[in-house]
């Protein structure tokens, strides 16, 4: 188990070494001499090292002393500026926020800038991934903020839209139609499956890849038909017919247990921008 050293050992270890005797530094700290000498045992416990020598009447710093100095007072300023920000209202991060794929090509900019001058003192971590590993790592208190996909029904949901094929014309008349899919897991990959085999439509995999801008190229290439919505691939043509119906799909924004005050401003700002018409983008899983 880490051992975790209380800012209230560190402070008094600093005023010590600061005012030079432990009988000066209880004027800064507020504890008596002798609330202050168990203080530093405790510490030197915890650290399992000594933090002091004697030199006559005078305190010394043990080399493990010089050491601990250093990073108690990098430790103590950081505690003090978390204080601060959060008494003046100022949040600064990080918030951990995960996306799909196209969130990170269409609005991560747009959602960040507008974030960035709401807080501009808040720091952000990106991960981009498929919605299942990202509420995983979300149950798991890896991410604070998760935007991707999911079921209609999904208590998250900020928006609503229709999968629909798309592809060349040429491709469905085939016997045997080519697909053009991501990895697992793939909400969309599930769905044109599913789709094809309850009306008994046969079906080859043609592109099978993990990356989505392989994906576009793969269809607008004439490699594949592939399943996805008119929200974020309004820009190719769509399969006019002769395919089965899919479902639908939605827009989650989810927070994690202990959002913050930063992250839920973010989420907010993300849910915003799925709200509106987007022009143009991509799908992913």
């Amino acid at each position: 188990m880490p051992v975790n050293l209380p800012t209230n050992l560190l402070r008094s270890f600093v005023a010590i070494v600061d005012t030079g005797s432990m009988l000066n530094a209880t004027e800064h700290v507020f504890v008596t001499q002798s609330a202050l000498s168990l203080q530093i045992k405790r510490l030197e416990e915890l650290v399992q090292r000594p933090l002091f020598t004697r030199e006559g009447r005078r305190l010394a710093l043990t080399a493990a002393g010089g050491v601990l100095l250093d990073y108690s007072r990098r430790v103590l300023r950081l505690h003090d500026e978390a204080i601060a920000a959060v008494a003046a209202g100022h949040f600064v991060g990080p918030v951990r926020i995960g996306m799909v794929q196209d969130f990170a090509d269409t609005l991560l900019a747009g959602v960040l800038a507008r974030f960035a001058e709401l807080h501009p003192d808040a720091q952000v971590s990106a991960r981009v991934a498929g919605t299942v590993e990202l509420l995983a790592m979300l149950d798991k208190q890896l991410l604070d903020l998760v935007v991707g996909f999911s079921s209609p029904d999904d208590p998250h949901a900020v928006r609503t839209a229709p999968m629909a094929w798309f592809g060349e014309d040429r491709l469905v008349a085939k016997p045997v139609l080519s697909l053009a899919i991501l990895e697992k897991p793939c909400r969309f990959r599930e769905a044109a499956i599913a789709g094809l085999e309850s009306v008994g439509r046969p079906y080859r995999i043609a592109v099978e890849t993990p990356n989505l801008s392989t994906l576009r190229a793969a269809v607008q290439a004439g490699l594949g038909v592939t399943c996805r919505t008119h929200v974020f691939l309004n820009d190719l043509s769509t399969v006019p017919g002769g395919l089965p119906p899919l479902p639908k799909v939605s827009c989650i924004v989810a927070t994690g247990a202990h959002a913050g005050e930063s992250t839920l401003r973010l989420a907010e700002l993300a849910a915003e921008v799925l709200r509106e018409p987007l022009e143009a983008g991509t799908g992913a899983p």
